[in-house]
């Protein structure tokens, strides 16, 4: 049985056990021609016998039968002797030889669907019944024994190892090494997924220990700038957005790409009725909600269409020709949405270049979930910002009150702050934005700058007086001072939405008053860092 550890390992028995049975009838029939024995259980060993492949129960092998509904059946010294045994230690080889352990070169492992089994909403017992033990445990004993054993744990593995085994009749170290990092990473994204499910089971949003799990979804060229290295990983959590999103035509995504369509598509799903958003560098630059998207897209392009230019565009209903026709009238680099109709593909597709992205749903804007930020030797957690405020929460502090229009455009304007950068100053009339100040250092310089923005777009648009007249102005933070407020309604604003909470929300009241303007506060802040 002794063999030197050579590159090239022959294979001559392999263990087939796989939930995902993709590409395995291929994979079984390729080995027994090539004279190997093939050890399986259960789901396994009949699908290759119905497709005629020769295959010996991994309990006949073992002389030990599977036990407990089928929860031990490869925990047993014949199945992990065979797999973790050196076949170049001369001490391993006797204790195999005299324990009857055969050795095993290959094993082809995917696991109990956990992940999908937890997404389809399936009970805790269910849940619990679909962690996989005996996978695992094999998975990592094959890959520590690497030297000697090939470890397969995705479908996709198949046709590369075979490949192999046909241009150099075994498998090479340097597979092996890097089937053995796939197979550590697998089980450990697995276990992230469980632990992960638990601590949620137990109300823990914070665990003491916090496992991330992963899966490459896309090498990225680059990430936000061309000397640095990036990557799109997505958690298995199928919330509706980039990462379900289909893409029908268009360039590579790159990473600004994706996380500008990120933060354009959140934001779209805020909102019940039809709504587009522009955004830029992740912030909006047009927002707007209307009867259809066709009437969305120009109220939301109104209020900013030089930053529209080059923008990313997301709608939350299915897309018609009619808002494609708008939409690729100026450059556009991606659209996102949750389907679009023939008619609007192929108006689209006139433009080859733009990404077209179909996520088949919207995601809930209120779901829970958790938010991650790195820093210097870690990264930070919180809970998604779900929070949303209601007409019935909210604090009228002024003389005068909203009237139905002003607050029909103050909840909605409030709405778009949560997704704009601190600090973040928005104005909306006829629930679209009309200007839009964001990421800077004073909440004054904001109000500033979305009042600036409402006089260009008006003069873009050929309008007499700036689209902020007339608007009510929303804050994503309190008014630290009285200027950010005076700002507005020096640009015609006659309303204003704001946490409140600061230690001169009386000045600031007060301010309002004399302005004659509608304040209320919300009690909630949306800082976006």
């Amino acid at each position: 049985m002794r063999r030197p550890m050579s590159d090239l390992l022959p294979i001559r028995r392999a263990l087939l056990s796989v939930s995902d049975k993709t590409g395995l009838i291929d994979f079984g029939r390729f080995l027994a021609a090539r004279g190997v024995e093939i050890l399986s259980t259960g789901g396994t060993a009949k699908a290759l016998r119905d497709a005629g492949v020769p295959v010996k129960d991994v309990s006949e092998h073992t002389g030990f039968p599977e036990i407990l509904d089928g929860r031990v059946k490869t925990l047993v010294p014949q199945v992990h002797g065979g797999l973790l045994g050196r076949r170049d230690m001369a001490e391993h080889v006797a204790q195999m030889e005299k324990h009857g352990l055969a050795p095993i070169d290959l094993v082809a492992v995917n696991l109990y669907p956990f992940e999908a089994t937890v997404a389809q909403g399936a009970s805790f017992d269910d849940c619990i019944e679909n962690i996989d033990i005996g996978g695992p445990a094999m998975i990592r004993s094959a890959a520590k024994n690497h030297a000697g054993v090939a470890v397969l744990t995705e479908p996709a593995h198949f046709a590369e190892v075979q490949s192999e085994i046909e241009a150099r009749g075994g498998t090479t170290l340097a597979t092996r090494r890097r089937l053995a990092a796939a197979a550590y990473a697998r089980t450990a994204a697995y276990d992230a997924a469980i632990s992960g499910w638990f601590a949620k089971q137990e109300g823990q949003d914070f665990p003491q220990r916090l496992s991330l799990p992963g899966v490459l979804r896309q090498g990225l060229r680059y990430g936000e700038n061309p000397h640095q290295a990036a990557a799109f990983y997505v958690d298995g959590s199928n919330r509706p957005g980039i990462a379900t999103a289909a893409q029908v035509q268009g360039k590579e995504l790159s990473y600004n790409n994706l996380n500008d369509t990120d933060a354009a598509y959140e934001c779209v799903a805020e909102f019940d009725k039809p709504a587009i958003v522009i955004v830029k560098h992740a912030n909006p630059c047009g927002v707007a909600v209307a009867g259809d998207l066709s009437k969305a897209w120009d109220a939301a392009l109104l209020c900013d269409p030089v930053s529209a230019f080059g923008g990313i565009v997301a709608a939350n209903r299915t897309l018609d020709a009619a808002a494609a026709e708008k939409i690729t009238a100026i450059f556009t680099e991606v659209v996102i949405a949750p389907d679009a109709d023939e008619a609007a593909k192929a108006v689209f597709a006139r433009k080859k270049n733009l990404r077209l992205l179909l996520t088949g749903g919207l995601p809930d804007a209120a779901a829970p979930g958790l938010a991650f930020k790195s820093v210097a030797g870690g990264f930070l957690a919180q809970s998604r910002d779900a929070g949303r405020v209601t007409e019935g929460s909210l604090k009228v502090v002024t003389q005068r009150a909203p009237s139905r229009a002003e607050m029909a455009d103050l909840l909605f304007a409030f709405r778009v702050c949560k997704h704009v950068k601190s600090n973040a100053i928005v104005y909306a009339k006829g629930l679209a934005t009309v200007g839009i100040g964001a990421g800077q250092m004073n909440r004054a310089e904001s109000s500033r700058i979305a009042a600036w923005k409402s006089e260009a777009a008006a003069k873009a648009a050929g309008l007499e007086r700036p689209l902020a007249e007339g608007s009510v102005v929303a804050s994503d933070a309190f008014f630290p001072f009285a200027d950010g407020l005076e700002i507005a309604a020096s640009a015609g604003a006659t309303a204003v939405i704001q946490p409140g909470g600061s230690i001169r929300d009386a000045e600031v009241i007060a301010a309002a008053d004399k302005a004659g303007l509608a304040m209320v506060f919300t009690g909630m802040r949306h800082f976006r860092h």
